[in-house]
């Protein structure tokens, strides 16, 4: 019980404020009732503070999503990389599924890639997803030639021209996307470098689905000594810069020399042309 003449007056969790209803005793009894009033003041304080215990400390900032754009470093050849050789490649069993949804729209994944042809807006994508993993479950490179698209099997093999300045590349398509209504095809860094406009951002291009490319080797020469096979192998590799060997069919006593394989008919026929000028027209083979 509080000593007469004494009123607790507590407005909100803070401030606290005392108020003397009448006079204090004097002597003993006013020093006990000030002793008493002192300590009700600090536990209505402490009260106080315990129920507003302040902001505190602000949260930490959540960490940002990175931007994407071209890499720190950019290599000095990718203008000039070597467009990939259309294959004949097992679908993805990851990439291919009947159809999926993003952002509430519906895709038709296409069964057969044969006779696809389109023009539209091309973009490029690099760093922010380099190395993470694409629809077909590789990993995105931005410095190889390859390509998204939203329906084409996965993977396809493209050829997109850059409208406005006539360049193109055979790309090899490995992923999904672009998810923007106003584009048809999505370029890695180098294949954009390499149809110049990764600048800009954004190209008209024709894409056009390439079908595999048949393979073939020259056979240039039949001998029954090894080491004249040989010889010929050796002079073919200085002569054309492409793979050479000797090989011996089942149970003949001939040691062939090859040439190969090559991609396309008008490679072979190019080949054979160069050979025939030195040590006779070899004949083309189907690989």
């Amino acid at each position: 019980m509080l000593p007469i003449g004494i009123e607790v007056v507590v407005v909100g969790p803070m401030p606290v404020r005392f108020a003397i209803r009448r006079a204090l005793p004097r002597g003993d009894a006013s020093r006990r009732a000030r002793r008493v009033c002192a300590a009700f003041a600090s536990v209505a304080l402490l009260t106080g503070c315990l129920s507003n215990p302040g902001p505190g400390p602000a949260p930490l900032p959540l960490p940002r999503e990175p931007q994407d754009g071209p890499p720190d470093r950019v290599p000095a050849d990718l203008a000039d990389l070597p467009d990939p050789i259309p294959r004949s490649e097992p679908r993805s069993a990851r990439g291919n599924p009947p159809s999926y949804t993003v952002y509430g729209q519906t895709y038709e994944v296409m069964q057969s890639a044969a006779g696809y042809y389109a023009t539209g807006m091309a973009s490029w994508y690099g760093r922010k997803f380099h190395g993470r993993l694409t629809s077909s479950g590789e990993p995105f490179d931005m410095f190889a030639l390859t390509a998204a698209h939203r329906s084409l099997p996965i993977p396809a093999y493209v050829r997109v021209t850059n409208l406005d300045n006539g360049r193109s590349s055979v790309l090899r398509v490995n992923d999904r996307g672009p998810f923007h209504s106003d584009r048809i095809i999505d370029l890695s860094y180098a294949a954009a470098v390499k149809l110049g406009f990764v600048d800009q951002g954004t190209a008209r291009v024709r894409v056009e689905v390439l079908e595999e490319t048949p393979r073939f080797v020259l056979q240039a020469g039949a001998f029954r000594d090894l080491a004249a096979a040989d010889s010929l192998k050796e002079n073919l590799i200085r002569l054309t810069g492409q793979a050479a060997y000797v090989v011996k069919v089942s149970a003949d006593a001939l040691y062939r020399v090859r040439l190969g394989p090559v991609a396309g008919h008008p490679e072979a026929l190019r080949l054979q042309a160069l050979i025939a000028a030195e040590f006779g027209e070899p004949l083309i083979l189907e690989h």
